[in-house]
């Protein structure tokens, strides 16, 4: 039986504001995993805190939802723990490039086979408008009403200096590229980080919908996702321009196909020993 989009139905309640880009991301990960026929069962996202990690709430799907900024390190244990799943991850650009940047290297460097999707609206929305990793510099923010000082981090220029095996970027609104990326990311064998950027209607009134169709470009079948100085030179660019598509890609062996060469079913069908367990804890007692 074929997946359909009423098997990821959740009766819970939507509580992003109308008009969230959030809306459209929910609406494009549904339909990336009908389109792929991936039951429920067979997918896991990850989530933290904030306005991005409650995606998964509105959705029929395994989840673990923890600390803000910890989703990528959740993940990854149970991409080791669980490696017939399908893992996402969920998070604001916080959590992914402020708390939880840290976790966010150590993913590009092993591979993990898991796919991070960043809402990235350039502002902690569900804090009331604080400015975030992204936020450009100068701008005025409801913390920062002199202006921000320090200069936005670039997640594409950082994924691509540290070979990040897959590195992309789509829009909330523009449905069919992001419902492609997405697939892309997930089949993808190997980290994939997906930049999502999205309007957040309440606290940016300068990255509106308007602004995002007047400065985004889809790249065209022509780009060579291969070549990693021409994607730098891509991402670096001093034009306002926006390029969204697959803008870095490599190939190379996933963290967890290494990890568990010769495991031929998941750890977490092994159970636990008790007995070998309290030998363990005795040795600290």
């Amino acid at each position: 039986m074929s997946v359909e989009l009423k098997d990821f139905k959740s009766d819970q309640e939507i509580a992003w504001c109308p008009g969230c880009g959030n809306f459209g991301i929910l609406k494009a990960v549904k339909a990336a995993l009908v389109e792929l026929d991936l039951p429920p069962d067979k997918v896991l996202i990850c989530s933290g805190i904030g306005q991005a990690p409650k995606l998964p709430h509105y959705m029929r799907v395994n989840t673990f939802n923890g600390l803000h900024g910890r989703e990528v390190a959740a993940a990854t244990g149970a991409k080791l723990a669980a490696d017939d799943l399908t893992v996402l991850v969920h998070s604001g650009e916080g959590g992914a490039y402020g708390e939880g940047g840290n976790h966010l290297l150590a993913a590009m460097r092993r591979n993990i086979d898991i796919t991070l999707l960043v809402h990235d609206n350039k502002t902690y929305g569900l804090t009331k408008g604080q400015a975030s990793p992204t936020t450009e510099a100068r701008r005025t923010a409801s913390l920062q009403p002199k202006g921000i000082f320090s200069e936005p981090i670039n997640p594409l220029a950082l994924a691509i200096s540290q070979s990040c095996s897959f590195v992309a970027q789509s829009m909330s609104s523009r449905h069919e590229h992001l419902v492609r990326t997405i697939k892309a990311g997930i089949l993808h064998e190997g980290f994939s980080l997906i930049n999502i950027l999205q309007p957040c209607v309440s606290w940016d009134k300068l990255h509106t919908y308007k602004y995002y169709q007047e400065n985004c470009y889809e790249l065209g079948e022509d780009y060579n996702p291969q070549d990693p100085l021409h994607a730098l030179e891509l991402v670096l660019g001093s034009t306002r321009r926006i390029p969204l598509g697959i803008i870095y890609e490599n190939q190379r062996p996933s963290y967890d196909k290494l990890v568990l060469e010769g495991v031929f079913h998941p750890l977490r069908d092994r159970g636990v020993d008790p007995e070998r367990v309290g030998k363990i804890f005795e040795k600290y007692f």
